[in-house]
């Protein structure tokens, strides 16, 4: 009885669609067509910005493995796993004095602490300007036309994709980054640069990224060793994430997978950042 009622209802519901469809098409507005544009695709050649390299799609292997823990890994550098990072841009090196001078003066933002009367000291136009809240950083980066990277878009351009320790690979080499005690000029390291050709990755000025210092996931099998504490206490959201290590300070917190958190308004003498851009593809999708 129930197959004979459903072979009976199927035409009636055909002719109701039908009847529908004839009438939203006669009253439907010529100028109310939606049409959605196909995603578009990389380019080739790509698109060049000054002073910016480009870091294709794809995944990389993100923070440090259980077995770095005791050497010289961080908790909350761990568990390692895969990310996936779109296409994007970065800069090829730290902002310097000179660039954030053009935008002290066209702003109201706050001079570094140690500028005087809103200049910089005499021949610092070369080094990374240092002192800035992650505010003031973010802001500059727009004025610009561009943004802070984020957390997983700063490691995959500081160590490519194959889990390297340091930009330049596992062992560390003070010739390579900058961690001595005074600050120097931008790209001064040319044995230190990324596998996409950044700069001062390690060492020099740290840099503040668009992430909040929270956590990386975990699943059940991420158990952290017996004599290892977790740091569960050290994480807050209003924190920002800067990276990169910088000078005067040990090799150990120039890898890649370092991470530190600090609050948004703090200015360390210790901290810069670069900026980073999405392709014109990638804001169309």
């Amino acid at each position: 009885m129930k197959r004979i009622l459903a072979l009976l209802a199927f035409p009636l519901l055909c002719s109701l669609a039908l009847v529908l469809d004839g009438y939203a098409r006669s009253h439907m507005r010529a100028d109310s067509v939606i049409v959605v544009p196909p995603a578009r695709e990389r380019p080739d050649p790509l698109p060049e910005f000054p002073a910016m390299v480009f870091v294709p799609a794809g995944e990389f292997l993100m923070g440090t493995e259980t077995r770095d823990l005791n050497r010289m890994g961080e908790v909350d550098e761990w568990p390692q796993r895969r990310v996936f990072v779109d296409d994007f841009y970065i800069d090829v090196h730290e902002v310097t004095n000179a660039q954030y001078k053009v935008f002290l003066d066209s702003t109201k933002v706050e001079a570094p602490p140690r500028w005087h009367d809103g200049n910089y000291g005499i021949g610092e136009d070369g080094l990374p300007v240092i002192s800035v809240t992650f505010h003031d950083a973010r802001a500059y980066a727009r004025f610009v036309g561009k943004r802070l990277p984020t957390e997983e878009e700063w490691e995959k351009a500081a160590r490519g994709v194959d889990g390297r320790i340091f930009p330049w690979g596992d062992s560390f080499d003070p010739s390579h980054a900058n961690n001595g005690e005074t600050l120097t000029p931008i790209m001064s390291f040319p044995g230190g640069v990324s596998p996409y050709g950044c700069y001062d990755m390690s060492g020099n000025a740290a840099e503040w990224v668009d992430s909040r210092y929270e956590a990386y996931p975990r699943s059940e099998e991420d158990v952290l060793p017996e004599n290892i504490p977790d740091r569960n206490e050290v994480f807050r959201s209003d924190r920002r994430v800067y990276r990169g290590g910088h000078w005067n300070s040990f090799g150990k917190f120039l890898r890649c997978a370092n991470r530190e958190g600090t609050g948004m308004n703090r200015r360390w003498v210790y901290v810069g950042f670069r900026c980073a851009k999405d392709p014109p593809w990638v804001d169309a999708r």
